[in-house]
């Protein structure tokens, strides 16, 4: 599914870093990652946990699902592009991502909203499906 919670929250589990289209509020009161135990858990993250938190990064900043994910990598893999090229492009081709880079949306979920409310034209057809590419 995708995510719909705190925003704030995932941009404190990844120390920090602002993602340009998950929100423009910054977690400036607490920099420690969320949870009970997250101002005393410094331990170094293992290889596997720094390629999820990438990856993770990538889909919750697009806000798309693991399985849409899934798909697009399927696609940028079987490209005879760099996949993570071909990645990036399939990301990006999408109308909700367009509209947020036309600068219609101030946020990704925020373009979303735009586009399944139907306030997009696509060669003169509304469009409201936002992984529309």
């Amino acid at each position: 599914m995708r995510m719909t919670g705190p925003r704030v929250k995932i941009v404190r589990r990844f120390g920090n870093i602002q993602l340009p289209g998950l929100t423009r509020k910054a977690a400036k009161k607490r920099q420690n990652p969320p949870g009970q135990h997250g101002a005393n858990h410094r331990r170094k993250a293992s290889e596997y946990r720094e390629h999820l938190d990438e990856k993770q990064k990538v889909r919750l900043n697009y806000g798309i699902s693991e399985r849409q994910m899934r798909i697009y990598m399927k696609a940028a893999i079987s490209s005879k592009l760099d996949t993570g090229l071909r990645l990036i492009q399939l990301l990006e081709s999408r109308l909700d991502n367009v509209v947020f880079r036309a600068g219609y949306g101030a946020t990704f979920p925020a373009a979303r909203q735009l586009v399944n409310h139907g306030h997009t034209l696509v060669n003169g057809r509304k469009v409201d499906i936002a992984s529309f590419q």
